[in-house]
């Protein structure tokens, strides 16, 4: 069984507001502590579209591939993570409407890193960060949310 972690929080903003923002790949830095953004992006990402994500952990810098898995406007944003051949994670968002406008948003981290092809890239992750990963996304997820949330909000006003 894959690792996973979810975290979530309720924002006072409409669910398609949220979702243009997390689905604006370019803008994950303003929000992520790890990631920084992404290049190769033009215009709205659909299903089957590819970007490179840009991320730093102190002086070190790295890039990833990533294909997006689901793009429904509102409702949910889902892409895969890789590394070369060597499929690395998958990060989820969704999007759940509760009632006088704020939405539930649900951020989900799944690691693919399995098989004999995952030893080599779970050793280079070791490096970059130490530790265990589970406790090291959950708590960048829930700064992630934090810093989410405040944007949405602010974008509001």
């Amino acid at each position: 069984m894959s690792a996973h972690v979810s975290e979530s929080i309720v924002i006072d903003a409409p669910a398609e507001v949220i979702y243009d923002l997390v689905a604006d790949v370019t803008r994950m830095g303003e929000w992520s502590p790890e990631a920084t953004g992404a290049r190769g992006v033009a215009g709205d990402l659909g299903v089957g579209d590819r970007f490179m994500g840009t991320n730093k952990r102190g002086p070190v810098r790295w890039f990833t591939f990533n294909t997006v898995r689901a793009a429904d406007r509102g409702a949910e944003f889902e892409f895969d993570t890789d590394f070369g051949p060597m499929p690395v994670s998958r990060w989820r968002y969704d999007f759940e409407e509760i009632g006088d406008g704020r939405t539930r948003v649900v951020e989900t981290w799944l690691d693919r890193r399995q098989g004999l092809l995952s030893i080599p890239i779970k050793a280079v992750g070791q490096v970059i960060i130490p530790g265990n990963r589970e406790d090291h996304n959950r708590a960048n997820m829930v700064q992630t949310l934090r810093r989410l949330k405040e944007a949405a909000e602010n974008q509001q006003d």
